[in-house]
């Protein structure tokens, strides 16, 4: 069998891309999405409440962009989670573990970084595999 082509995925229930990059795409057996962070599609603008509500939005709008290829969230293997202030792990831990509450759980890594877009608190990005 063929791999599939690399293809983009889009979604008009998330944001666009804030940069020269698609929102996913979709390529052999998975979807990469690229790292999302808390912005409301509808304003442009990230949300306001801290990094619970930004984690709660990006968690939104992976699923969104998820969406646009036939996936959810029970689909992704694999996030990395950006935090500004590795101090907020323990809230975005509690916020991961709702929104991925299925086994399996997906492999994940964390880490503090020192900026991130638009002065966010948490960025993540993923990558699910294709329903068959």
């Amino acid at each position: 069998m063929r791999p599939r082509e690399a293809m983009p995925v889009e979604s008009g229930r998330a944001p666009m891309p804030i940069g020269p990059y698609s929102q996913a795409i979709a390529a052999g057996a998975f979807v990469f999405v690229s790292g999302q962070i808390g912005i409301d599609a509808s304003t442009g603008k990230l949300v306001e409440g801290g990094v619970l509500a930004q984690a709660e939005r990006i968690f939104s709008n992976i699923a969104a962009i998820l969406a646009a290829e036939g996936c959810t969230l029970r689909n992704v293997v694999k996030c990395e989670l950006y935090l500004k202030d590795i101090n907020d792990f323990k809230a975005v831990n509690e916020a991961y573990a709702r929104h991925f509450s299925a086994e399996p759980r997906p492999a994940r890594q964390a880490m503090q970084v020192a900026a991130l877009p638009m002065g966010a608190l948490i960025e993540v990005s993923c990558i699910a595999a294709l329903k068959k």
